[in-house]
């Protein structure tokens, strides 16, 4: 199983990224036997317990570094993982940490195979929909993410 996860609050405009991907992913029919499409919301726990038992996992976030809206990150979540340092919501437990437990939580039950994806966010004061520099960024992650499944299911049945 594949699983892609969307984080991101839509409710905070650019920070709706994540789960815009899953909605083009879902729209295009990725979703099937070998995967799975998930909106995280703002949930961390969600992530670690979608991962738990795939192969692989693809995560899809908003980012915020400074530069121009729209920019696209692809990374290897063993890069990006963090220990989990207990806060007072559940909204500190994000995904970063969820791959830091999850591991550990989960050993080999828990993907190695992690790629990000971070889009830097331009907008993300309360409201509804995307930039357009983060909605033509949303179109190119999910069409890169279409090719990286592809590509792992056909290694598969090799």
């Amino acid at each position: 199983m594949i699983a892609v996860v969307g984080c991101g609050n839509l409710n905070r405009q650019d920070d709706g990224a994540g789960p815009e991907v899953i909605r083009v992913l879902r729209a295009a029919g990725l979703e099937g036997p070998d995967v799975k499409l998930l909106d995280a919301g703002t949930d961390g726990m969600a992530v670690m317990f979608a991962a738990r038992g795939c192969r692989s996992l693809i995560l899809i976030d908003a980012a915020r570094s400074g530069v121009e809206a729209g920019a696209i990150y692809e990374a290897p979540g063993h890069e990006l993982a963090r220990p989990y340092y207990p806060g007072l919501n559940l909204h500190d437990f994000r995904w970063d940490a969820a791959l830091h437990a999850g591991r550990h939580i989960f050993g080999a039950a828990f993907p190695d195979d992690v790629t990000v994806f971070l889009i830097e966010a331009g907008q993300l004061d309360l409201g509804l929909g995307l930039s357009v520099p983060v909605a033509k960024a949303a179109l190119v992650v999910a069409q890169r993410i279409g090719e990286i499944v592809a590509d792992r299911l056909a290694a598969e049945q090799r």
